[in-house]
């Protein structure tokens, strides 16, 4: 497709490839933030709440859906870019996967209504509070795309910083797979005393918030293919 002189996003990508894809990082980041409120309001047995907070996530999802296609649009096939093309798409899509997750949970809270057990409760704070925080080490990595591209990610320094956030996420990732192992093992010892089909939903969504982790990992892998080409 040719390249739209006219597109706002266009001249964004003569300045940096990367600004869109911090924007869209930032909304995804969004979207994930909203998971806390939303788990709070179904602890407290708040199902207008729960359906408001993922209705907040769905809006965020598709304002960060609108920016990925825009991009993919608009990206240029012919501009000298400082990262493969094809790099910064499946990088755009590693990140859209971390929304898509948390859609899926606030799908599934909004048209089930289920309670936590107790049993799950301070695990499941453990889980979103992990999530959180390898979530914002993974928009921290995106935010410094721009100072490495500047210096034609030779600056030692950069390189110093960014390779330290990818660690960072890959030790909160490393946290996170614990905490699952633990949440996992709970739930199969208790799931005798659930309902079978609200068991069957509970194995989903821990999958669903240990997903988040692991497309944080895999952002920061493709990262370090950035660094070493």
């Amino acid at each position: 497709m040719p390249f739209k002189s006219t597109s706002p996003l266009s001249s964004l990508l003569r300045k940096s490839p990367f600004k869109p894809i911090q924007e869209h990082m930032r909304i995804v980041f969004n979207c994930i933030c909203t998971l806390p409120p939303l788990f709070e309001a179904l602890y407290n047995q708040e199902q207008d709440i729960v359906g408001e907070c993922a209705e907040q996530i769905r809006q965020l999802e598709t304002e960060a859906d609108k920016i990925k296609s825009t991009f993919r649009l608009n990206m240029p096939t012919t501009l000298l870019l400082p990262v493969d093309r094809k790099d910064l798409l499946n990088l755009i899509a590693d990140q859209d996967s971390l929304a898509d997750s948390a859609e899926e949970i606030g799908k599934i809270l909004s048209y089930r209504e289920m309670e936590v057990p107790t049993e799950l409760k301070a695990l499941i704070d453990e889980l979103l509070e992990g999530t959180i925080e390898v979530s914002g080490e993974a928009k921290k990595m995106i935010e410094e795309l721009d100072e490495m591209v500047e210096v034609g990610f030779g600056g030692s320094r950069e390189l110093k910083k960014v390779t330290a956030i990818i660690s960072g996420v890959r030790k909160s990732e490393h946290n996170i797979d614990n905490i699952l192992n633990r949440t996992r093992r709970t739930l199969y010892r208790i799931e005798g005393n659930l309902n079978p089909v609200d068991v069957m939903f509970w194995y989903k969504i821990v999958e669903l918030i240990g997903d988040i982790s692991n497309q944080a990992e895999n952002m920061a892998d493709r990262i370090l293919l950035f660094l070493s080409r």
